[in-house]
């Protein structure tokens, strides 16, 4: 089975999230569940926790079918101490907010170099603050977002994401979400069934699909390998339908949250219906 929705707002608490997705016709969501753009967040309260819980019981999500954003701020591969740490005791509160609504994924992107480490260090670097925080919580996956490799974001190639997982210890514990837009323009072809064989084909060789946890469904505003982060609604960017509908069509991507961040949320209804019915 396919769970298929979108980023919802959860303006005025957390607890409004599964109705947002509920109005949608959605089997799956993603929220923030605190500011995505500030260090700082006041602690989730009993009452807030108890009313997310029984809207996701009301509308019938599980939290196979939720997949949490952290903040854009944190950076697990910093290369300066004192960033690092403030990057990681975010990364903890993220996953401890996760444990406290019952939800067991947390979407993350990896890192960047700035420019300051090699590459390889700041890989090492991020699978130690995964270490890091999986020591210090239970029962939330931490999920890592494949990234366009716009500037120094690591995680645009399968390569890197597995090196992160391979010095991961618990590996029951760390995933991929893998986004449609970003492995395009990082230069992985999915505008045909064969470039989509081709292209996951590579992921199952290189990262392996058991770690395959969740994903991003969006087109592209830009080119294939221009490594530039410009989603498009479905169908009408450059990797175009024939991706989504094999996607759709495929079991491989069973019973993980797909969760669109497409361009014009004014028609979100109206791609999770089309995707709905491929899945079929």
């Amino acid at each position: 089975m396919k769970y298929i929705g979108a980023h919802v707002s959860a303006s005025g608490g957390v607890f409004n999230a599964p109705k947002n997705a509920h109005d949608l016709g959605a089997t799956a969501f993603a929220l923030f569940t605190k500011n995505q753009r500030r260090w700082e967040a006041k602690p989730l309260d009993e009452d807030s926790i108890k009313k997310f819980k029984a809207a996701c019981k009301l509308y019938g999500y599980s939290a196979e079918q939720i997949l949490p954003h952290d903040s854009y701020l944190i950076n697990l591969g910093h290369p300066e101490v004192e960033p690092l740490e403030k990057s990681r005791l975010a990364f903890v509160d993220e996953m401890q907010r996760c444990q406290q609504l019952g939800l067991t994924l947390l979407n993350f992107h990896p890192g960047s170099h700035l420019k300051k480490i090699p590459v390889n260090d700041c890989l090492l670097r991020i699978s130690e603050s995964i270490n890091w925080a999986l020591e210090r919580t239970e029962n939330v996956k931490a999920v890592i977002e494949n990234t366009a490799g716009q500037g120094t974001n690591l995680g645009y190639k399968f390569e890197q994401l597995a090196t992160i997982i391979e010095h991961v210890e618990d590996k029951s514990r760390v995933g991929i979400c893998l986004d449609t837009c970003h492995t395009f323009v990082s230069g992985y072809d999915l505008r045909t069934t064969q470039t989509c064989e081709d292209t996951f084909q590579a992921f199952s060789d290189i990262v392996g699909f058991e770690y395959l946890s969740a994903m991003h469904i969006n087109d592209s505003k830009v080119p294939l390998g221009s490594r530039v982060d410009r989603h498009a609604s479905l169908g009408v960017g450059e990797i175009g339908w024939p991706c989504f509908e094999y996607i759709m069509k495929d079991s491989r991507f069973d019973a993980i949250p797909m969760v669109l961040e497409t361009s014009n949320p004014d028609i979100w209804a109206d791609e999770i219906r089309q995707l709905q019915q491929w899945a079929k």
